[in-house]
């Protein structure tokens, strides 16, 4: 195990060579978004009881809260601290007898498997090999501990033998298994089964025979846990049901005798019986976000919940408040707090992430914040969004109460020079351990200095989420507004922002049980918003860093160019996570080549409810309206490119004194241009883009605040766009490289074009769109698909007019 303050300086130099985020725990088959995988099947921190686990004697439960184990005793409802390791400590298991806990030890890069005797306080490290290690449990007999693990490519179940220390493995399919838990006979096994996109389950595998039958089935069953009745015939397992989760119970015999144990307004979340049978213990997250031990009965009735009365840590504690200022003003702020190991600290309220990027466990605060932890010293990391550098500083936790004040400044105020930040894309809730409500994300936007902010509503697997919350609205800033995310996995996802009403279905074409054969142009949406007077495109659209180099045009979705051709796309999402900047901008200058005037958006695409993920606002767009900063005003400026894309670097463009979105109009030969840049962090390379082609580059001289200035030869037509990117990773960026590009400026009128750029990017788009159409006659196979035919080959028709290719 690493120290995890070493572990993050290292991966400032691993992650900013990737195109794209990828993953950051060792990398399993079988997941085409890693983030998925990290977000729904790794451990959980909270500062409440998590992972309950009530002992053999039914006198104690463990649980794991705040980074480490602790052991609660019923009578007095104290719970002592029992780990106090630098790594993440959770989902705890008793031996049979009492006298062990196996659990899992996470240090933000990889997983272990660890025995603790509570008697001596040994700890043993049964498994750590280069891949994850989850799920541990012991045998009845007390002889093996199952698990999980990914040391085969994908998850498997497996068992280690705590005489021998030798392992064996279960099962080895393709798919994901996990959550072994043996019978007492250890002839059967019940796990979770995941593949994709296919339906997940709940599986009885019978080990002499070697196969597995489904207990009960779901489409996407993201926090789906269970666990065996003494007895072995119950089973209680949470299971989705739409917005919710809730508690269920079914004979293991009898896959089909399912019923209802409790029905919550929250997401009660790994269930585990007493071991008499008569209660289920398991955790929930209260209004705060923190959550709480509770406890049902077998037959039934209201929850219990079982309050800690008393946290003891085995050493002393003190208290410190934290006091935030940006800019002399107190403000909220994005938090960080590691103690002298590298643990994280977190406070008693309040939602908590751990962003992939960096391996940093974070929070956000109003402008002040509590946190109790063991005296010595802590390291603060604040950031206000991309306005502020990562302001870092040590304090003393003394006995009693201790105050600090943090003093952030910012390198440029965008407000005050009428430019406005965005998110256009992220999700408030997909299937995390929290059930956010919007007021929740509040403090979040303020802290990362976004003005306004869409949360897009989705469908998560065959359910179709918050719809309620369609025309909810904060109105004061920052804005908080509901947009829609349409999902054709096959032609390609669109965000649909400014609309007061859902377009329907959510979801079709291939790969979909429903609607999977249907005859529907994703233009359909596009155009469905724009009656509403909203704005929509295509997100997170190009995965590598050249979509036109050979095989590609497969990374583009398979209806984008079609449509953008014929002008059905307002905006292209340039920065996102998931997907690669330079590569979608690849992709966005040949259409600007072509005269579309294609605004460009951008949207960290992250998941709110989710403890693995990056922060709102990671990738971000500005904009510069005209007059005062409305809802209308934004998107009025967003669809004329009064804009930049950032993941970081903040860079204000202009030709001839003319701003992004404008008209540089002159009878003269050369053009001057000037780009200011702001930026949290260093940056490598500046450039500047005449119609595609890069006319200026220069290294940058490491700093994080430069000017630069030039002059273009005015081209025939076309447009001019300015870029700075590359440099290595860090706070306050989550994303994979530095990246920011303006909106072009446009020369003679917007639209116009370089006669050999729009032919070059009319045949380069053409070969693509060749691609696109062959992948959708082949994923509908032998279907009757009249209208995506009649649309891809009007398409065509216009790129072979524009390209002046009469061979085609």
């Amino acid at each position: 195990m690493k120290n995890l303050i070493v572990i993050s300086i290292v991966l400032l130099t691993t992650f900013s060579a990737m195109a794209q985020w990828k993953n950051r725990y060792p990398k399993v088959d079988g997941y085409g978004h890693h983030v998925y995988l990290e977000g729904y099947e790794l451990p959980v921190l909270n500062a409440g009881a998590m992972d309950p686990a009530p002992s053999p004697h039914n006198n104690q439960v463990v649980f794991s809260a705040k980074g480490w184990l602790w052991l609660m005793d019923f009578e007095t409802s104290e719970a002592h601290r029992i780990t106090t390791s630098s790594g993440m400590d959770s989902r705890p298991n008793w031996s049979q007898n009492g006298e062990q806990i196996v659990f899992i030890r996470d240090n933000s890069l990889d997983t272990q498997i660890v025995l603790l005797d509570l008697q001596s306080k040994k700890e043993t490290v049964l498994v750590d090999t280069e891949a994850l290690e989850l799920d541990p449990i012991f045998s009845s007999s007390g002889e093996f501990v199952y698990y999980s693990s990914a040391k085969n490519a994908s998850f498997d179940l497996w068992k280690i033998n705590l005489s021998t220390l030798e392992t064996s493995l279960i099962t080895k399919n393709s798919s994901l298994e996990r959550l072994p838990v043996p019978t007492l006979q250890e002839d059967k096994i019940v796990y979770l089964k995941k593949t994709g996109f296919s339906y997940d389950s709940i599986e009885l595998f019978d080990v002499k025979q070697n196969i597995s039958s489904p207990l009960a089935e779901e489409n996407f069953m993201s926090q789906a846990a269970f666990a065996l009745s003494p007895d072995n015939q119950t089973l209680v397992y949470t299971w989705p049901n739409g917005d919710d989760y809730e508690l269920r119970l079914l004979n293991i015999s009898i896959p089909k005798s399912r019923m209802l144990l409790t029905k919550s307004e929250g997401l009660p979340l790994a269930p585990k019986f007493s071991s008499d049978g008569k209660w289920v213990y398991y955790a929930e997250n209260n209004t705060n976000e923190i959550s709480e031990l509770k406890r049902i009965s077998i037959n039934g009735g209201l929850p219990e919940t079982l309050k800690v009365n008393k946290w003891d840590y085995g050493v002393e504690t003190g208290k410190l408040k934290i006091v935030s200022k940006v800019d002399g003003k107190i403000d909220a702020v994005r938090l960080s707090i590691t103690d002298k190991n590298g643990h994280p600290i977190i406070p008693n309220k309040g939602i908590i992430h751990s962003e992939g990027q960096n391996g940093i466990v974070f929070f956000y605060a109003s402008g002040e914040v509590e946190i109790e932890a063991p005296l010595g010293e802590v390291t603060i990391t604040a950031v206000h969004g991309f306005a502020t550098p990562k302001h870092v500083q040590s304090v003393e936790i003394k006995q009693g109460s201790t105050t600090t004040e943090l003093n952030l400044n910012k390198n440029w105020d965008a407000k005050k020079d009428g430019w406005y930040s965005a998110d256009n894309h992220f999700h408030l809730n997909y299937g995390g351990t929290s059930q956010l409500d919007p007021e929740d994300i509040l403090v979040d936007l303020k802290a990362e200095d976004i003005d306004i902010a869409y949360a897009l509503v989705a469908n998560l697997g065959n359910r179709f989420l918050e719809q309620d919350l369609i025309n909810w609205k904060s109105d004061e800033t920052p804005m908080l507004r509901f947009g829609q995310e349409v999902r054709s996995h096959f032609l390609g996802h669109l965000n649909l922002i400014g609309i007061k009403a859902l377009y329907w279905p959510w979801v079709w074409g291939p790969y979909y049980d429903i609607y999977g054969t249907d005859d529907r142009l994703n233009a359909e949406p596009l155009r469905f918003t724009r009656e509403q007077g909203g704005v929509s495109g295509y997100v997170h659209p190009v995965s590598i860093k050249d979509p036109f180099k050979e095989g590609g045009a497969r990374s583009i979705p398979v209806s984008l160019i079609a449509d953008a051709v014929l002008g059905e796309v307002d905006i292209l999402e340039l920065g996102c996570l998931w997907t690669d900047e330079i590569g979608t901008s690849a992709l966005w200058h040949e259409f600007l080549n072509l005269g579309i005037p294609m605004a460009l958006s951008a949207g960290s695409d992250v998941m709110n409810d989710l403890y693995r993920t990056m922060a709102i606002g990671a990738a971000r767009v500005y904009v510069k309206p005209e007059g005062t900063f409305t809802e209308q005003s934004f998107l009025d400026a967003l669809k004329k490119g009064k804009s930049f894309v950032s993941n970081g670097p903040q860079v204000l463009f202009t030709v001839n004194n003319k701003e992004v979105g404008d008209v540089v109009k002159s009878n003269k030969t050369k053009a001057q241009w000037l780009l200011k840049v702001h930026a949290p962090i260093p940056y490598e390379t500046i450039e500047i883009f005449v119609n595609g082609k890069v006319v200026w580059t220069k290294k940058s001289k490491g700093r994080t605040s430069e000017t630069y200035k030039g002059s273009i030869t005015i081209p025939e037509g076309g447009w001019v766009t300015a870029r700075v990117s590359g440099g290595k990773v860090d706070w306050p960026m989550m994303d994979s490289y530095p990246f920011a590009e303006s909106s072009p400026i446009w020369f003679h009128k917007i639209g116009s074009t370089s006669e050999i750029s729009r032919i070059e990017a009319a045949t380069k788009l053409l070969k693509a769109l060749e691609v696109s159409e062959n992948r959708l006659k082949g994923g509908y196979k032998n279907q009757q698909i009249p209208k995506l035919s009649a649309h891809f080959s009007k398409a065509k028709k216009v790129l072979i007019e524009l390209s002046g290719d009469n061979n085609n």
